[in-house]
């Protein structure tokens, strides 16, 4: 878990696909983490580095894997971001409640990386290095037009309302989605 939370985004999905389990394994979770470890073991030399940059700007890029949980049908979410070219912050974990679209997942995803995102901001100003508006790559065009769009939707009526909070900051200009 140390290896995941402090220095290699490349395994916390895995990692958090196997620590589900933790409280009753069966040989498959013991296999998986066994895979998980031979992975490390294997990939020693892989470890993040950071470089200088003359454009030190906080990005961030999401995405979701709708209703992966195969036992509760829950989707997962994951981010990264980057400043200057460097990575400073992901996760990667089921989201919270069952989403009932693929639009919805990747909408919850890229409030997650809202959060996120203002956040950062707000450590960086802090540092001395204020930032008018974070970008936030996402690859799902219905998830940005509900980011960008506060008309009503016939389709995501049913989306909670704690998940549009993300409207006002993209107006404010705190945030800007966009697709990659």
């Amino acid at each position: 878990m140390y290896a995941m939370v402090s220095t290699r985004p490349d395994v916390a999905h895995a990692v958090g696909l196997v620590s589900r389990f933790m409280s009753s394994p069966c040989k498959e979770h013991w296999m998986a983490v066994k895979w998980v470890l031979r992975y490390i073991r294997n990939t020693t030399d892989f470890k993040l580095t950071f470089t200088k940059s003359d454009k030190f700007e906080v990005k961030g890029y999401c995405d979701s894997d709708y209703a992966a949980d195969l036992d509760r049908r829950r989707s997962i979410t994951g981010y990264v971001f980057q400043a200057g070219g460097n990575t400073i912050s992901w996760r990667s974990g089921l989201q919270h409640i069952v989403a009932l679209s693929t639009t919805e997942a990747e909408y919850m995803a890229l409030v997650e990386a809202a959060k996120e995102a203002l956040w950062l901001k707000g450590i960086v100003g802090e540092l001395g290095f204020p930032q008018e508006k974070v970008e936030i790559f996402c690859d799902s065009q219905s998830a940005i037009c509900l980011a960008k769009n506060s008309v009503h939707h016939e389709r995501t009526k049913h989306i909670d309302v704690r998940y549009h909070f993300i409207r006002d900051t993209v107006a404010e200009g705190s945030l800007k989605v966009l697709r990659h």
